[in-house]
C-alpha cells in the first residue's frame, strides 16, 4: 500500500477505511420515498460520496472519524454516486440541491434542511443540526 493509499484510500474503486456498520446503503430510487417518510420521525444523512475521487475519500474519512450521532437522533444513508448516478440526479431535483461531491445532505420532515461538500463537510455542525 503506497503512502497516498495510507492517507486517501485505495483507488479500486472500493471506500476503503469507512465503516460500513455506520451506513445504510442507498442503491434504488424508491428509497427516497423510504427518507423522506423516515425523516418525519428521525433526520436522514445521505452522503454522497466518488468512489475516484481522493478529496472524496478524505472528507468520507474525516466525517466517519469525527460521527458521534445516536442511530436514534439521526439515520445516515451512504450513496456511491459513481454507481448510482441516477440517484443522485433525483436527491438534486426532489431535495433541491444542487448536485456536489462529496456532499452531505440532512433531511428532515421531507426537505433538505442543510447541504454542503468538500472541506466544509463536518460532523460536528451535523450534530447541531440533527
Amino acid at each position: 500500500m503506497s503512502f497516498f493509499d495510507k492517507i486517501f484510500g485505495d483507488s479500486n474503486g472500493k471506500v476503503s477505511g469507512s465503516n460500513p456498520q455506520m451506513w445504510n446503503d442507498l442503491t434504488e430510487i424508491k428509497q427516497l420515498d423510504e427518507i423522506v417518510e423516515e425523516s418525519k420521525e428521525t433526520p436522514v444523512i445521505i452522503f454522497k460520496h466518488s468512489t475516484r475521487c481522493a478529496i472524496s475519500r478524505m472528507a468520507l474519512k474525516q466525517f466517519e472519524q469525527d460521527y458521534a450521532i445516536d442511530t436514534d437522533k439521526a439515520k445516515p444513508y451512504f450513496l456511491d454516486l459513481l454507481s448510482h448516478r441516477d440517484i443522485s440526479n433525483e436527491i438534486a431535483t426532489r431535495f433541491d440541491v444542487m448536485h456536489q461531491s462529496p456532499q452531505l445532505i440532512v433531511i428532515k420532515e421531507g426537505k433538505a434542511v442543510y447541504d454542503t461538500s468538500h472541506g466544509a463537510i463536518d460532523a460536528g455542525v451535523v450534530k447541531g443540526i440533527v
